[in-house]
């Protein structure tokens, strides 16, 4: 990232891809697979958990990649606003089709002329986003005090809003 924080993802993988795994070869860890959500529901909190689950974990030699591309209908009406220092974001949630009539719901953001054109948008518009899973660290005020948590998201690079057909 240009800002230099490093991005701490979550990865599901089955054990046998993990077993078969030569690690003898490589500095870092190579995954690919798809971005998935999950709702989970704990003492009455509902939380949405976003992890990677690897199709394939392969060491290699190389330079950190980040990259995604998805595509899906706006489940939630776009959020349009200015950071402090008067950027423009937008936050879209993604419900991302998969297989048996599923979805995966993501949050986005997308920023500067992106989050203007796509917070024009409404829910059941598609859009096609590339860019990366992103974590950032925030600070939550809860009946016990204050808690540490990590939200991830899929920070927008390019955007696309496909033609109706």
């Amino acid at each position: 990232r240009l800002s230099g924080a490093k991005d701490i993802l979550p990865i599901i993988a089955q054990e046998s891809l993990l077993q078969n795994m030569d690690l003898s070869g490589g500095d870092m860890i190579t995954v690919t697979g798809q971005v998935r959500s999950h709702n989970s529901r704990e003492g009455g909190v509902r939380r949405l958990l976003i992890f990677i689950f690897a199709a394939s974990v392969t060491a290699e030699y190389g330079e950190p990649i980040n990259e995604l591309t998805i595509e899906g209908p706006i489940c939630k009406e776009p959020t349009y606003r200015r950071t402090p220092l008067g950027r423009e974001i937008c936050d879209v949630m993604l419900a991302v089709p998969r297989a048996f009539r599923r979805a995966d719901y993501l949050p986005c953001i997308l920023w500067g002329r992106m989050a203007q054109e796509v917070s024009q948008c409404h829910t059941r518009d598609r859009i096609r986003i590339q860019g990366r899973l992103q974590s950032r660290v925030y600070t939550k005020l809860t009946e016990e005090g204050c808690e540490n948590r990590t939200a991830y998201e899929v920070s927008a690079l390019t955007a696309y809003i496909p033609e109706e057909e």
